[in-house]
């Protein structure tokens, strides 16, 4: 039976709720695969206080409960005095400790993959990344040949850049780029899902700088699309971001955009948190919920645990 590493993320946030909240849904099948990666005395007490019931069991290994339907927790030791309030300092410590444990255990080929809980970004040391490029990083990836993919059962949305400022966009646009990125979707829809993928591609300029001779579509995008093309790949472009998100992306099955928001921000007008966000590309598939860490819900047992069902329910079916 391959195994499902789950890791709680940061600890100041809805992640205990959402989980709490899955575990009542999913069957007794799917829960015997799961491993959470956390501090079991932080889940321990804030279960306490939200007044789950949810059993809870210590374990060190991947060995230990295999048919045991409780949620077991791989320990890692965390410092606080609030449960819900945990220092900067230690919760940053924690994230790294969890991830880490998270990336070496997942090398095991007994892993169908990992899913982390949200996390806020100032956790990590270094500026600009988010866990797509932390465990890009961790599987020695150097290229920028990794994949965010925002995914609900239709449709998905893909930037080629991910956390950095616009104004550091167009240097990061380049054609190698493009095409390594372009063929791990390709490829990973037909390990996933048995086909080839239709994908569209968006210019970076507004009305794609009329294809004028010096812009970014004209120089970069379109040579690199017909290169692809001819690689027997199933893409159109550049196409015109403004306009691309009234109709037009139904045609396809990804819309790969330049920049973050380019392709995020409406994607969540259309379907708000109705996906997942895979990361492509790593020596594993990685998954998370499509969400923040949400502080203003803490402990309000409103958060809706229903992206990180669809994480496990994912990982579960078309985990590698």
């Amino acid at each position: 039976m391959k195994k499902i590493i789950l890791v709680s993320g940061d600890p100041n946030s809805i992640n205990s709720e959402i989980i709490g909240k899955s575990w009542k849904k999913i069957s007794n099948s799917l829960k015997k695969k799961i491993y959470l990666i956390s501090s079991y005395n932080l889940i321990k007490d804030q279960f306490k206080k939200m007044r789950f019931s949810t059993k809870i069991t210590h374990v060190k290994s991947l060995i230990e409960g295999e048919n045991d339907n409780s949620l077991k927790i791989i320990n890692v030791n965390l410092n606080y005095k609030n449960p819900f309030s945990v220092s900067k300092k230690n919760a940053t410590k924690f994230i790294y400790q969890t991830f880490n444990l998270a990336h070496k255990i997942s090398l095991n080929k007994n892993i169908k993959g990992l899913i982390n809980c949200p996390i806020n970004k100032d956790l990590f040391k270094q500026k600009k990344i988010g866990a797509t490029e932390f465990f890009a990083s961790k599987c020695k990836i150097k290229d920028n040949s990794e994949v965010m993919l925002i995914k609900n059962k239709n449709f998905a949305v893909s930037p080629i850049t991910t956390h950095i400022d616009i104004k550091d966009v167009p240097k990061k646009i380049k054609s190698k780029i493009i095409v390594k990125k372009i063929l791990n979707i390709n490829r990973y829809y037909r390990i996933l899902f048995n086909r080839n993928p239709r994908i569209g591609i968006l210019g970076l300029n507004p009305h794609n700088s009329e294809m004028r001779n010096e812009s970014e579509e004209k120089k970069i995008i379109l040579p690199t699309v017909l290169k692809l093309k001819k690689k027997g790949i199933n893409l159109n472009g550049p196409l015109v971001a403004d306009t691309v998100f009234i109709k037009e992306y139904k045609r396809y099955d990804v819309i790969v955009g330049m920049y973050h928001d380019q392709v995020l921000a409406p994607f969540k007008s259309i379907f708000k948190f109705n996906a997942i966000n895979l990361t492509l590309g790593l020596k594993y598939l990685r998954l998370s919920p499509d969400h923040g860490v949400a502080k203003s819900l803490i402990k309000k047992n409103k958060a809706d645990p229903s992206s990180l069902i669809e994480c496990i329910q994912f990982l579960n079916k078309f985990g590698l």
